[in-house]
């Protein structure tokens, strides 16, 4: 049993996924709710796929869905509405679930159900596209540079136009805590300490964000400290009404705004390395990443429970994603 079922592929990324999944060769299952049945279909004759329908407030109608499928990605935001429902059934259906959500929430409900995951010989795997799998590579990477990591300030820079699906979920998702790691532990942070990042070409003004990589990098790496900041060029962030946006950026869009993130470790001795990753647009990436993390997950490339991407695959991940790159910088000594 090897078929790979994109729930939420009538949307904008989980469309380009199923995409990249057929090309893949993956035996592949479009589901989506009866509303977008026509879209579904339209899909899945190009690629020749499978479709199955329901909803998520039907739970017998998820299992009956999920029967004789192996893998799921969730690619339905926001995701806080849509991961524990398919999390829980999945687990039940004894099929590994992936998703690419950005949403903090979403972790934590996974590692609520880890144990039952674990007992079901299942695996949970938010983020398998996106900003967690970038991050989360950079960080690991970085982290490989130093003998003993003890902090880690990690900044993605979000350039070019935002879907509409993203815009929902980024609207609904505000954390009503600017967070950090300390210790180990989530504790709340000022909102107005910003600070620079090189991304590549040059200082830019970051401000605290509260992200899953708070969780997801320290589940990898162990390292007790992490904060994660964002840096939003001009026009990334949508004006307006949600529901006027376009469903995405085009082609020529996503070509023109490559993603980027910088990181900095520094080590119990004080030593302090420096990363840059430089990765195709993000979209694409996320489309690209998840594809390629639910065809090692057929192949067998899995562990039951929570899991994180680099956990998982290895901090090499990113980088076998397109011409994901990631750039060191030169050592230096930590000045107090």
């Amino acid at each position: 049993m090897n078929t790979f079922m994109i729930y939420g592929a009538a949307g904008y990324t989980g469309g380009m996924a199923a995409e990249h999944s057929a090309s893949a060769g993956l035996d592949l299952v479009l589901a989506g709710r009866e509303q977008d049945r026509m879209k579904l279909e339209a899909l899945a004759d190009r690629l020749g796929a499978g479709v199955k329908l329901f909803s998520l407030d039907d739970p017998d109608g998820i299992a009956t869905g999920l029967a004789g499928v192996s893998v799921l990605l969730n690619a339905a935001g926001p995701f806080a509405d849509t991961a524990e429902p398919l999390m829980s059934a999945a687990i039940g259906a004894g099929v590994h679930y992936l998703d690419f959500s950005a949403e903090l929430d979403t972790y934590r409900e996974a590692l609520a159900l880890d144990a039952r995951a674990r007992a079901a010989g299942t695996m949970l795997l938010p983020g398998s596209g996106g900003s967690v799998a970038m991050l989360g590579s950079l960080a690991g990477h970085a982290v490989a540079r130093v003998k003993n990591a003890r902090k880690i300030s990690i900044a993605l820079h979000v350039a070019g136009a935002m879907s509409r699906g993203s815009a929902i979920s980024a609207s609904q998702s505000i954390a009503p805590a600017t967070l950090r790691l300390v210790n180990g532990e989530l504790v709340m942070r000022s909102t107005n300490e910003i600070r620079d990042f090189d991304f590549g070409f040059g200082l830019q003004s970051s401000f605290p964000v509260t992200l899953p990589d708070l969780l997801t990098i320290s589940h990898a790496t162990g390292v007790p400290e992490i904060e994660t900041f964002v840096h939003i060029s001009a026009g990334a962030f949508p004006t307006g009404k949600i529901e006027d946006l376009p469903v995405g950026p085009s082609f020529e869009e996503r070509e023109a705004s490559r993603y980027r993130a910088a990181v900095e470790v520094t080590d119990a001795d004080g030593t302090v390395v420096h990363s840059v990753l430089d990765s195709v647009n993000g979209y694409t990436f996320t489309a690209m990443a998840a594809a390629e993390a639910a065809r090692r997950v057929i192949d067998g490339e899995f562990r039951v429970g929570f899991q994180t991407p680099v956990g998982l695959f290895g901090h090499g991940f990113a980088e076998t994603i397109a011409d994901t790159r990631i750039i060191n910088s030169q050592e230096k000594q930590h000045v107090a």
